[in-house]
């Protein structure tokens, strides 16, 4: 099946496409390490040259995978530690000041498809503070608090607008220091998904994941450091095919593998996994801006 390119938004999986376990590539920095009491793995990619960008096909920047085999199933206590390891990954990139943030979180997807609906729900579980620190001032909280906002721009679909120029004016007004964007992804492995949270400060390309490529969402087209968490919530077709015959059919045509390529697949659980999932996802941000500052 030579030719055939298996689609993965996990630059993890991107790097170890590229190289062997005990290899190094020129310009990649690769780090792990294994928390036992949660079980998880949390591995650091950071893609430090413009040549190991190209290679691994994604921009330049760090990228933190954590992997928790345990992650898909219903246990509300490892969830929750879960949220505690997604908090200090992204307290690792969120940009330091004096006082408090503005953030605008942004929930990437459409709720009308399951597996793509991440985005969205995350939104729905957020602690979105703006809107009454400005009618109020920080007399509201006890404590100081980050000013949060929260937008789901939909998909270009349903509303004739790329998601950029949605995110961009809504930046545009409300000046945050930081972007969180939320979406689903895609692995290259089946073991992957709805394992793995993925964290990078390099932004991220909208529908990537399923060849549907939009404008970026990063620092350079939205004037603010942009933070990007996934969760990879389908695999192409061929991936599945892939891993199952491995290298006994080396002989199937690649146009088959092409028209594979365009069929994607979740689990039949998902509509509780994401659910499960998106809570988690919206707790570690939770977290992660409480105790930010």
């Amino acid at each position: 099946m030579e030719g055939y390119c298996v689609r993965t938004d996990l630059a993890l999986e991107s790097a170890e496409s590229m190289q062997g376990p005990k290899q190094e590539m020129n310009g990649v920095t690769m780090t792990e390490e294994y928390h036992a009491r949660t079980d998880v793995t949390i591995t650091t990619v950071i893609i430090e040259s413009k040549n190991a960008s190209k290679r691994l096909g994604k921009p330049g920047g760090t990228y933190i995978t954590l992997e928790a085999p345990s992650m898909h199933e219903e246990d509300e206590e490892y969830h929750r530690e879960i949220s505690k390891e997604l908090a200090d990954c992204i307290c690792k990139l969120l940009p330091r000041k004096d006082g408090e943030l503005s953030v605008l979180v942004v929930g990437l997807g459409n709720r009308g498809v399951t597996a793509d609906s991440l985005g969205p729900l995350v939104i729905d579980n957020l602690h979105i503070t703006r809107h009454v620190l400005l009618e109020y001032g920080t007399a509201a909280y006890e404590g100081s608090t980050n000013m949060i906002s929260g937008i789901v721009p939909g998909v270009m679909a349903k509303t004739g607008m790329e998601s950029m120029e949605i995110v961009r004016g809504v930046a545009d007004n409300t000046n945050p220091d930081v972007i969180l964007v939320v979406d689903a992804l895609a692995a290259r492995s089946t073991k992957r998904l709805n394992r793995t949270i993925q964290i990078t400060n390099t932004g991220i390309h909208p529908g990537s994941g399923v060849g549907n490529h939009r404008s970026t969402l990063n620092e350079e087209s939205l004037g603010c450091p942009v933070i990007a968490i996934g969760i990879p919530t389908v695999v192409d077709a061929a991936t599945i095919v892939n891993d199952a015959v491995g290298r006994q059919y080396e002989d199937i045509p690649l146009s088959n593998m092409t028209e594979l390529s365009n069929m994607y697949v979740t689990g039949k659980d998902i509509d509780e996994v994401i659910k499960r999932l998106s809570y988690t996802i919206s707790e570690g941000i939770n977290m992660a801006l409480k105790c930010s500052h």
